[in-house]
């Protein structure tokens, strides 16, 4: 079984959280005890991991980076939804979904994990071409939520769109041009996907073609857009704002 890296204590305490027995190795910083790692190395004690003292040296060539924060791990993955039909027919509450078109930047796609698990959304979705999928950097980005938010890659994605439509999930699109903003009457409760595309290009235009609906984000400023991430949570929380009230 092939093993994927995970690092930083965000990412890696919740995988030690959620499931433990998935780390094969657990890598740590030898010179570093200070408070927080000693809470991070008890937690790992408490599940019976083997805890590997290393250099900054082998951190970094595991890690691929000097922000790994004196933790690395290597895992197993996580068994998730077999299939985005088996997730949606287990839901037992309105789908929230979110569906990125072209984000191909890691750092981004991480952020973006990090809101739909803070938002509650039940699944993000992405094309395979013209996008990221799940690395060590995302995950470090994602502060955990790549191990809870599961995250589909298709392979087509306007035909994936079409299957949500005839399982009565409306499709709606962000767009700087489209008629209406996100709060101009827009109704969250029942299921819903929300388009995003990539800061610059943004949503290609089949994916257009296939939204029910456009809305935009107002902008009260100079700046144009909003980074993806950012404008994955207004719509994400909008959509929770409605649930909850």
């Amino acid at each position: 079984m092939s093993l994927k890296l995970l690092f930083g204590f965000h990412a890696v305490s919740v995988r030690l959280k959620v499931a433990p027995k998935s780390i094969r190795e657990l890598h740590v910083d030898a010179t570093r005890r200070d408070q927080r790692m000693k809470q991070f190395l008890a937690k790992a004690e408490e599940a019976g991991l083997r805890v590997i003292d290393s250099d900054d040296d082998k951190l970094q060539k595991l890690a691929g980076t000097h922000r790994h924060q004196g933790v690395v791990a290597r895992v197993e993955a996580i068994q998730q939804s077999n299939s985005l039909d088996d997730l949606l027919d287990a839901l037992t509450e309105p789908a929230l979904l979110l569906v990125l078109d072209g984000v191909t930047d890691p750092h981004n796609l991480g952020a973006c994990l990090r809101v739909a698990d803070g938002a509650g959304a039940h699944a993000v979705i992405a094309p395979k071409d013209h996008a990221v999928g799940i690395n060590a950097t995302v995950a470090k980005v994602a502060s955990g939520a790549a191990e809870t938010v599961p995250y589909f890659m298709v392979t087509n994605l306007a035909r994936t769109l079409t299957e949500l439509k005839e399982r009565d999930i409306w499709i709606i699109g962000t767009s700087d041009d489209a008629p209406h903003s996100l709060y101009e009457g827009r109704d969250f409760k029942g299921p819903v996907a929300l388009v995003l595309g990539a800061e610059g290009s943004g949503m290609r235009q089949l994916t257009r073609k296939h939204c029910d609906e456009l809305v935009s984000i107002p902008m009260m400023g100079g700046v144009s857009s909003l980074n993806v991430s950012v404008a994955s949570g207004v719509c994400l929380y909008e959509a929770r704002r409605q649930r909850l009230a």
